[in-house]
């Protein structure tokens, strides 16, 4: 199971309830556009921009003669940055995602029901797409501002398994913001033991999500993130090792499909 299955739920979930005269309007198939993170707060905060990936969902509505496709494509921005992992060593064990869905309205009303999910629905669905991933318990709850608008973050503790091991990890979840005619929620993850510096770099990067982005860049290459990150956590814990570096160029390689975060590895 990859990241890409668990988010693209939050923009399929509640489409069978869309109306089947959709269609008829010309509304069977809607695009959102990409949203990131500025790239000053990227480089501030040491995360890496891996991809940009459209999510595709398509779902029957109706019944009979009436029923049609609708085609939504929700995007998919991803950040990367390797930590210390503990006894698994430095891997690139923290993530931040920034996703965008097609707001699907018609007379003023809104089908997509990320708009009114909170983030103990929102957070439900990683759960509910992860075997491994469990015991999601929500620990705080607090006001964000993302493009300028106010929403609820909350962050949640739980059990993961990476590379077989066992891993306490936060999940971040922040609520649904308008992002010009989408709407655009945010994720971010890394294990507990970094809590104390990557807490406040998930609250940087969500004020820093921004519309105006490359979608030609990707700072996917892993040596360079990993020193990069080596500068901005020097100190941070001396267990980190050399053989962190090594682990990641072995896992790209395994992985076929790009998703080398936390989530990613998750069976």
């Amino acid at each position: 199971m990859n990241r890409r299955t668990v988010l693209g739920g939050l923009g399929a979930v509640g489409l069978a309830a869309l109306s089947g005269c959709l269609g008829v309007v010309g509304m069977d198939e809607h695009e959102s556009s990409p949203a990131g993170v500025d790239e000053s707060v990227r480089s501030e905060t040491g995360y890496d921009q891996t991809g940009i990936d459209p999510i595709d969902i398509e779902e029957d509505v109706g019944a009979g003669p009436i029923s049609e496709t609708i085609a939504v494509t929700n995007y998919l921005t991803e950040h990367e940055k390797a930590v210390d992992m503990g006894p698994l060593g430095r891997q690139r064990g923290a993530i931040f995602m920034v996703l965008t869905s097609p707001k699907i309205g018609a007379a003023g009303q809104n089908f997509n029901p990320i708009e009114e999910m909170d983030a103990d629905e929102l957070v439900a669905l990683v759960e509910d797409n992860y075997d491994d991933i469990s015991d999601i318990t929500r620990e705080e709850r607090d006001e964000v501002t993302i493009l300028e608008q106010s929403t609820t973050r909350s962050r949640f503790s739980a059990d993961a398994t990476f590379s077989g091991q066992s891993l306490e990890v936060d999940l971040h979840v922040s609520e649904a913001v308008e992002a010009g005619d989408d709407l655009l929620v945010t994720i971010g993850v890394y294990p507990q033991r970094v809590r104390s510096m990557e807490e406040a770099n998930v609250l940087d990067l969500m004020a820093g999500v921004t519309t105006d982005i490359d979608e030609g860049a990707a700072d996917d290459d892993d040596e360079t993130a990993d020193d990069d990150t080596d500068d901005i956590e020097d100190g941070d814990d001396d267990s980190s090792d050399a053989d962190g570096t090594e682990e990641d160029e072995t896992r790209d390689d395994d992985d076929g499909d790009g998703d080398d975060g936390l989530l990613g590895r998750l069976p």
